[in-house]
């Protein structure tokens, strides 16, 4: 996978602090929302590590599912770590689309916007990017008749769900995000086993993934509905402590979130039973622990990756309190505010520069990772262009790109 797009906007244009706020409120409430901006241009430069690696490199490993996965087989360390450092995408990805959606609501909703329509909008634009996995991505991932089903179908069919679950209360979605992570193992069983042992199609579409010819279902919807909703109340606290012209602290949350998810991580994978997704450690090296499930997502991958993306997102939030907007921080920010439109582009450029050069699945990691500075580099002014011009045209087709 992922990333990958997400809703509309970009969060330092979402403060809700009132026009008749200080400059200094401004600055801060700036300062409290570009780290979700550097955040996922984080993971959108990691992102493209792991689709540079699938373009160029011979020995990318791809074994993060049961299904895939042969007991005793090797992990090199250097490939092993080169794709694991990118299943921080996905998680982060729908997690913030979810935080961006609820400031993005909690703005139009004070606006006086009808919440008819801004369900429309989150609907349209759901289905919108859902689309996009069918009718612009799959041609380039798959052979040619094959419809995958990734993480655009994830996020946009999580933001058409969140249309009705936006109205529930914060602690009844922390509850049910945690209610889905906790028994996401138990109802892939009870799915399967309604099956006949074997997957059907709305069980992969909602919680197994699964091949059904031409069909591809690598993200079933469910296990990361409960990361975006898991986003959508970090979102609404954030936006409505703005609001309130509270001070926030996200950082302190976060770290705290964090640590305990990684340590919840640390028993999961240490009992190494139940959370694993039956892919299950061979040993206890390094390499078997961060061995996790991606396919579909398991407790312990999910409490794994959300909890290095709350620290590091933790981060961000201390350097934007401590240091403002630094310049060196902008090329983050810039990919990030415009991550839909990177991503539409960047697997497509990958895999075509490779198949140009002779190199598709060819060549190795010093391949993998030089294309991902040369791409990040070139594609960088059409991002910054592409920003200027959704900047100035907020409420034009930008809004779905």
């Amino acid at each position: 996978m992922s990333s990958s797009p997400l809703p509309e906007g970009s969060p330092p244009q979402v403060s809700v602090v009132p026009p008749s706020a200080s400059v200094a409120a401004r600055v801060a409430s700036m300062s409290r929302l570009v780290p979700l901006d550097w955040m996922r241009g984080l993971v959108m430069v990691l992102m493209t590590v792991d689709h540079a690696s699938g373009a160029f490199n011979a020995g990318k490993i791809s074994s993060d599912s049961v299904a895939s996965w042969k007991v005793g087989a090797a992990l090199p360390l250097d490939q092993f770590l080169t794709r694991w450092v990118t299943h921080l995408c996905a998680p982060t990805f729908i997690f913030l689309a979810g935080a961006v959606l609820a400031l993005s609501v909690e703005r139009r909703l004070a606006k006086g916007e009808a919440p008819g329509k801004v369900d429309r909008f989150i609907v349209s634009r759901g289905l919108f990017i859902a689309l996009l996995d069918v009718v612009w991505m799959s041609w380039i991932f798959a052979r040619p008749g094959v419809v995958l089903f990734q993480v655009l179908y994830a996020i946009g069919a999580g933001l058409v769900c969140m249309a009705a679950l936006r109205r529930l209360t914060t602690p009844w979605l922390v509850g049910l995000s945690a209610a889905l992570m906790l028994g996401g193992e138990a109802l892939a069983g009870l799915s399967l086993l309604l099956g006949g042992g074997q997957p059907t199609l709305p069980g992969a579409l909602l919680i197994t993934g699964g091949r059904f010819p031409p069909l591809v279902i690598a993200y079933a919807l469910l296990p990361w509905l409960s990361v975006m909703m898991l986003g959508w109340a970090f979102g609404r606290v954030l936006g409505k402590k703005e609001e309130a012209g509270r001070g926030v602290r996200p950082a302190r949350l976060l770290a705290v979130a964090g640590t305990l998810a990684l340590a919840g991580f640390a028993v999961v994978r240490g009992l190494n039973g139940y959370g694993n997704m039956r892919l299950l450690r061979d040993d206890g090296s390094l390499a078997h622990w961060l061995h996790v499930s991606k396919y579909p997502p398991s407790l312990s991958y999910l409490l794994l990756e959300l909890g290095v993306m709350a620290l590091a997102l933790s981060g961000f939030f201390v350097l934007a309190r401590r240091v403002g907007e630094p310049r060196w921080m902008r090329p983050l920010a810039v990919l990030g505010q415009t991550a839909l439109f990177f991503y539409v582009l960047h697997v497509h450029a990958l895999h075509l520069a490779a198949w140009a050069l002779g190199m598709s699945r060819k060549a190795g990691l010093g391949a993998t990772y030089l294309s991902t500075l040369l791409f990040v580099v070139a594609v960088y002014p059409a991002c910054v262009a592409y920003g200027r011009y959704k900047a100035a045209h907020p409420e034009g087709w930008t809004r779905y790109l």
